[in-house]
């Protein structure tokens, strides 16, 4: 009965990203909705990059074990981390810290390696688009 749009990002990538290869829309965090990004804010990127399964920020830093996860190759990419709405920071985990939503705290949604000061990832698939 669920008839709400969740076609995935993959399927139709051009009504995402613009023609100079910005997010055309809102960037916004599929729990809460609370906006992640304005349009325009993020160059589209592929590299693949490894998350871990969504869930609440105490658990994803966590140290220990295999983590579940998926990796991804679609992502939004930004330069400097003021460019964000409304965005957190997990701990470090080794060289990572993983984005997550700063209202309800859940992530990962993105990824940035404190080896690189200018790249932060945002999955296309952990975020919605308005």
């Amino acid at each position: 009965m669920d008839n709400e749009d969740r076609s995935a990002p993959s399927d139709d990538r051009s009504a995402l990203v613009s023609e100079d290869g910005k997010n055309a829309k809102s960037v916004l965090c599929q729990r809460c909705g609370s906006k992640v990004l304005c349009p325009g804010m993020a160059q589209f990127a592929e590299k693949e990059l490894f998350l871990p399964s969504m869930r609440k920020k105490t658990s994803i830093s966590e140290p220990g074990g295999t983590m579940e996860g998926d990796t991804l190759t679609a992502h939004w990419l930004v330069d400097d981390m003021y460019t964000f709405e409304n965005v957190g920071f997990t701990k470090d985990v080794g060289k990572v810290k993983y984005l997550i939503c700063a209202d309800c705290e859940i992530g990962p949604i993105g990824w940035h390696c404190l080896d690189d000061k200018k790249s932060f990832y945002v999955a296309l698939e952990r975020v919605h688009h308005a």
